[in-house]
């Protein structure tokens, strides 16, 4: 069967949403494909239910700081009231008719099922082949990386999905993995009395952070009680139909009920036959300029572009090729400033380069650190104030080139160094800025005056 359109949307996950439905209200033909969920994996797997589950995680730590503070304090937790509300608020039970309706209801045209290039401007999906006037736009995401490790792939390990849709907590957790998702998940488990082990290949968790940032995380979820192994790697994973065990390089061998693999994200190229669009299939991901155009006729949103799997990129890179499918004027992509936030306690912000980055591009680097409770409110706030601001200064220019921002408020007091590393606004001029008192923010005051 053969039909046309004025453009396909191939996934519809946040980016590839927004611009389906925003190119239909904008008066063109559409069809948005869709494999699984209408919404993609953000609002279903991952940034918010697990964000629902750090927030209960949050509220029973500070139950067990309050004797500290306030005066005597319980909490029993519950595992139930999360799942529960992750279920019922977040995902619908994992239904998506309200996202497929603010689609349709649009003027989009949903089709159900795994999409495939064709050819140039051309995308088949089953029997159906729908060819496309004025172009196709790939925002099909990422898939969980399952690491090369023997015995793996026959055990009923997890990924982010599984963790996120857990109606009962395991008793015992690995986690492969300790990035973003993997420290996540093993602080909010670990909160709720479960007993998790971190497995970390690189010598530090959050790795493509900070040094600091990887410091202060691991010593946080060491504090909730989390075992933290860091230049460790799996030889070997087994399940006896109980238990998982998992034998690392060294030959220690660890034992748990559940196993979460949370070793980052990969595309599928060759899944899409992006070949018969002259791409390269076994690449990593798809090259884009900077109006997010892969071919002639042919743009790419979201993780699939390889700019971070962050939804906010997503959306941003959604509104920039919008523009260019409808010939509207607009700035093109800059990525100069891409923040990023790991929501443990505390959270960690970073934006822009890191100090080793901006070494490695031959900058001529300053650089502060200064802790969160060297400032007034982090004195007021007492218990649970660990964090630091870092900035990094391009000293040739004299402006930030990044930043990390890490503390009770990590994730909003960034906002105010993602301005400046994206405007550039030179460091004098933030110096003799009037920076609040008391709050977290005023770090950066303090910071930038200890440049050097």
């Amino acid at each position: 069967m053969r039909e046309q359109a004025d453009v396909v949307v191939l996934g519809l996950g946040p980016g590839g949403e927004y611009v389906a439905g925003t190119l239909a209200e904008a008066g063109l033909d559409v069809v948005g494909v869709e494999a699984e969920l209408v919404g993609g994996e953000c609002p279903y797997w991952a940034c918010v239910p697990s964000k629902m589950m750090i927030r209960a995680g949050n509220l029973l730590a500070e139950t067990r700081r309050t004797p500290l503070l306030a005066g005597a304090a319980t909490a029993t937790a519950d595992w139930a009231k999360v799942s529960g509300r992750v279920r019922d608020e977040a995902t619908d039970h994992w239904n998506d008719r309200a996202a497929a309706h603010r689609l349709t209801s649009k003027g989009g045209r949903l089709v159900r099922g795994r999409g495939r290039l064709a050819g140039p401007r051309r995308v088949t999906v089953g029997d159906r082949t729908v060819e496309a006037r004025r172009g196709v736009v790939l925002a099909t995401g990422t898939r969980p990386r399952i690491p090369p490790v023997a015995g793996l792939a026959d055990t009923p390990y997890w990924t982010n999905r599984d963790a996120m849709a857990a109606a009962e907590l395991p008793a015992s957790l690995i986690v492969l993995g300790g990035g973003a998702v993997g420290v996540e998940t093993a602080q909010v488990f670990a909160r709720f009395r479960c007993a998790v082990t971190v497995v970390e290949g690189q010598e530090r968790v959050l790795s493509r952070e900070e040094p600091e940032a990887g410091d202060l995380a691991a010593a946080a979820l060491r504090s909730d009680g989390v075992r933290v192994l860091t230049g460790a790697r799996a030889r070997q994973a087994g399940h006896d139909g109980t238990a998982f065990t998992v034998r690392l390089d060294d030959d220690q061998v660890l034992r748990a009920e559940r196993l979460l693999v949370a070793a980052g994200r990969g595309a599928d190229l060759a899944a899409l036959a992006v070949e018969t669009a002259g791409l390269d299939p076994t690449a990593p991901h798809v090259p884009t300029d900077g109006r997010m155009r892969a071919a002639d006729g042919l743009w790419a949103v979201g993780d699939i572009t390889g700019r971070g799997a962050y939804t906010h990129v997503s959306m941003y890179q959604a509104e920039i090729a919008v523009r260019d499918i409808l010939g509207r004027p607009g700035p093109e992509a800059d990525y100069r400033a891409l923040p990023r936030v790991t929501f443990t306690d505390p959270e960690i912000g970073a934006v822009g380069m890191t100090e080793r980055q901006a070494r490695e591009r031959g900058l001529r680097v300053r650089t502060s650190v200064l802790p969160l409770a060297s400032s007034t409110r982090g004195w007021i706030h007492g218990p649970g104030n660990e964090g630091f601001v870092k900035l990094v200064e391009d000293a040739g220019r004299g402006v930030l080139v990044g930043a990390t921002s890490a503390g009770p408020a990590g994730g909003e007091v960034l906002y105010g160094l993602n301005v400046a590393v994206h405007a550039e606004v030179p460091v004098d001029r933030l110096r003799h800025m009037i920076y609040t008192y008391p709050t977290f923010h005023r770090t950066v005051g303090a910071a930038l005056g200890a440049l050097r």
